[in-house]
């Protein structure tokens, strides 16, 4: 009855589909109970109320996907759910027609009117008919003074000046963690209208600072650091979708850096040609859900048939990347957590520069997940299966940790230079390359190596901070979120 791939829905997605054909069919089990209540009228008077009860319902199987826009054709299709066998081939032909005329009419919105009012009630501030961006509480949290995210322990990003945003709310998955829910629409190919990237970087930036500026006058605000936060310098492609869809996203991401913003942008390794064909971006992640195409299916429950296969190509286009890439491995107790040997083979196929391992985070009950507090692992529980893990990893070693967010970092050892670990990113420097690279058409190429900075004492895996930047000392850990 509905297209999970939502680029075949008529509601935006299958729950809404399936609410309008549960609807349509109350209706006319009612109508058909009440007909048969009138068992002593005549057969000519009972034909009759049929085809008014039809006329009252609307049509068909068609009406299951109606948006309120086709009644009155459905209406002329009449119907009570069957169809004579000598008008078969005129349902045929008005089906046919309005195929052709849907065609005709060009892709249609991502953003369905439902779905724009349930991602508006989420705190969204949508741009255009695909795009979106999010404050993230880490950026209220520096702005407050207290703490970064775990990219600002990683990488030294300043979490107060970072933007969440995509330029596709669509995925091509359903993962069972995901922090929205299913909200947004999935996918398994780019089948709606296309906003140009310049006006959706516009649209992000003008609500970023919008919701930036809201800030101000909230209680433990820090004037300078709000001062700051109105000029962003990095921009996490990871809100919610996948942003790689997008068909214009290396147009998209050459904005970013021509307004010295770096890109953090995270993929379900379902493109592989994108991944190949994308320019060069200051971090690339790959998310690795599974370690099995068991287990995959079951965790991310993709759309792709050949899901695995694609995983996998994608993972392989990624060791072909020069600058830094990333591994980012969300643990599901329970699910995924036990796969050690596994998860080194991925590991090996594309030598990675980093591995992010998380513990999922629990985002309340839904129709669309079963996940309980019971899956969440607690931060030793992530730092044994890190142990683990790189105990089948000769070239890697675990180089920080960020307790609040329980997430550890593991780095490959040439990041580790004269005994000091080297994860953290010069920015100018990476904005310096990619300019050069531009300019020769890809001639001047550059790799990880060549933008790393030192990683401070402070958020080196082992120190006494656990990942918390001495700065931002307000309180202690109470103060984070």
């Amino acid at each position: 009855m509905g297209d999970e791939n939502v680029a075949g829905s008529k509601h935006g997605n299958l729950e809404n589909d399936f609410d309008h054909w549960q609807d349509q069919f109350l209706t006319r089990l009612r109508k058909f109970n009440s007909i048969e209540s009138c068992g002593s009228q005549s057969e000519e008077k009972t034909s009759d109320l049929d085809t008014e009860s039809a006329d009252e319902s609307g049509s068909g199987s068609d009406s299951e996907f109606s948006d309120g826009e086709d009644n009155e054709d459905d209406d002329e299709e009449g119907g009570d759910g069957l169809v004579d066998l000598e008008e078969i081939g005129n349902v045929m032909k008005k089906a046919k027609d309005k195929k052709k005329q849907d065609a005709e009419s060009g892709p249609k919105e991502m953003i369905t009117p439902s779905l724009r009012k349930s991602l508006t009630k989420q705190g969204y501030k949508l741009i255009g008919s695909h795009s979106g961006v999010k404050i993230c509480r880490w950026t209220k949290a520096m702005l407050r003074g207290r703490g970064g995210c775990y990219k600002h322990t990683f990488y030294g990003i300043a979490s107060h000046q970072c933007m969440e945003t995509t330029p596709s709310l669509a995925c091509a998955n359903k993962c069972v963690f995901c922090w929205r829910h299913h909200s947004n629409p999935v996918g398994t190919e780019w089948r709606w209208q296309m906003d140009p990237p310049d006006m959706i970087l516009d649209g992000a930036l003008a609500n970023h600072y919008k919701m930036i500026k809201q800030m101000k006058g909230v209680p433990g605000v820090l004037p300078e650091k709000l001062e700051e936060g109105m000029n962003v310098q990095h921009c996490a492609l990871s809100l919610v979708g996948e942003p790689i869809m997008y068909p214009e996203i290396n147009r998209f991401v050459e904005l970013l850096h021509e307004k010295s913003i770096s890109s953090f942008l995270v993929t379900n390794a379902q493109f592989p040609e994108a991944i190949r064909d994308i320019s060069p971006v200051t971090q690339l992640y790959v998310s690795i859900d599974a370690s099995t195409k068991d287990s995959l299916k079951k965790i991310d429950r993709p759309l792709f048939r050949d899901f695995w296969e694609r995983f996998m190509d994608s993972l392989q286009e990624l060791s072909r990347k020069g600058q830094r890439t990333v591994y980012r491995l969300t643990l599901v107790k329970g699910w995924n957590a036990e796969e050690m040997d596994n998860y080194a083979k991925l590991v090996d196929m594309a030598k990675p520069d980093f591995i992010e391992v998380k513990g999922v985070t629990y985002c309340g009950t839904s129709k669309a997940s079963t996940l309980t507090m019971d899956n969440v692992p607690w931060h030793e529980e992530v730092l044994h299966f890190v142990r683990q893990l790189t105990s089948r990893l000769p070239d890697y070693e675990i180089s920080c940790e960020h307790e609040h967010s329980n997430c550890v970092l593991v780095s490959h050892k040439k990041f580790l230079v004269n005994g000091k670990w080297h994860t953290w990113i010069d920015y100018p420097k990476f904005h310096q390359l990619v300019r050069e690279f531009k300019q020769t058409n890809g001639a001047q190429t550059f790799s990880a190596l060549d933008y790393m900075e030192p990683t401070p004492d402070w958020a080196v895996f082992g120190s006494e901070e656990r990942g918390f930047d001495p700065i931002s000392t307000q309180g202690g850990w109470h103060y984070w979120g």
